[in-house]
């Protein structure tokens, strides 16, 4: 496991564990590992970064890498173990399609250009579609799997979505519910990303995956109803048409996160992938309402203040901003 410290790479290390597997996770220091597993130290964007790796005895069937920057760090890492380890499984994105993707896109929709394996740090996209790049050079394609995944919620969430809502839902009050109530969502538990990538190598699989929950798995408003329920708040949920949300100059996903307006590129993007793939090669997907109340859980255990990654941007919406939006919505 690259990383395997932090949201989804934990989740992947705590699965591998429960089923038995021996886990050597290879990080910075800079979290605590999951019990059980061997550590390797490193930092893979240093000179000779990779020490500890290339050093430790032994050989992998597997390696898992989330890497989201500079596409050379996952080509360097790849290299290094392609003699040493039997499939390369490396945590990609939807973001590698070409903007805007239609509604209904598989893995045969095209990707972004000008991304390289060699290259430094870019953008988001093409990060990530170097990356994968990088890593069917290492291992071919035979041997690689990219598993691109669109939104990710569930414990250990460090990029500030689902945690926000929670946190706002339980201090109460009036909240600015993005509508339709029944607007199709579609995301996956970064646990239930575990579990795929962990039966894809079981399976021996190859080649890309979108990974999220069918489409329509649940609806805006069974996500912010699950809210109310588990943090037990005096919270009154105001729906609001996504037009007074709009004119009012909120951005949508970043201040109101998961939510994207229906009928637009960016629903069709997020919310309105082919996972048939995945679905029929093992994918899983919890109900909302687990996701939701173990997220909450969680919180609770860590103090209330989920860990932020400083390489995204802060999620949230401004009290006074909502305040003034609901104020337009009823027209006082």
């Amino acid at each position: 496991m690259l990383g395997g410290t932090e949201f989804v790479g934990r989740a992947v290390a705590e699965a591998a564990l429960a089923r038995g597997w021996e886990v050597t996770v290879f990080h910075r220091g800079r979290h605590e590992a999951p019990p059980g597993t061997r550590e390797l130290l490193g930092d893979r964007t240093e000179v000779d970064g990779l020490a500890a790796l290339d050093e430790a005895p032994g050989t992998w069937d597997a390696v898992v890498d989330t890497w989201s920057s500079a596409p050379r760090a996952v080509r360097d890492a790849a290299r290094l173990l392609r003699d040493r380890a039997g499939r390369y499984v490396y945590v990609s994105s939807c973001s590698v399609y070409t903007w805007a993707p239609p509604a209904g896109y598989g893995e045969d929709a095209p990707v972004v250009e000008g991304a390289s394996p060699d290259a430094g740090m870019t953008d988001y996209a093409r990060d990530k579609r170097g990356g994968e790049l990088a890593a069917t050079d290492a291992f071919g394609v035979d041997r690689s799997v990219l598993a691109r995944a669109g939104l990710l919620l569930g414990p250990y969430e460090n990029v500030g979505r689902l945690p926000w809502w929670l946190n706002r839902v339980a201090r109460g009050g009036p909240v600015l519910a993005p509508g339709p109530r029944d607007l199709p969502l579609q995301y996956v538990d970064g646990r239930d990303l575990a579990e795929w990538i962990l039966g894809a190598c079981e399976q021996g699989l190859s080649g890309p995956y979108n990974l999220m929950s069918p489409q329509g798995h649940a609806t805006m408003g069974e996500l912010l109803d699950a809210c109310v329920r588990v943090t037990g708040g005096p919270a009154e949920l105001r729906w609001t048409a996504p037009e007074v949300i709009l004119d009012a100059g909120v951005e949508p996903w970043t201040q109101l996160p998961v939510w994207v307006p229906p009928h637009s590129d960016l629903h069709d993007a997020l919310h309105s992938a082919d996972v048939s793939r995945a679905v029929a090669t093992g994918l899983r997907c919890r109900p909302v309402a687990e996701t939701v109340a173990d997220t909450w859980a969680w919180l609770r255990d860590i103090g209330g203040t989920a860990p932020q990654r400083p390489d995204r941007t802060v999620k949230g919406l401004d009290p006074e901003v909502e305040a003034k939006v609901l104020a337009a919505a009823s027209g006082v």
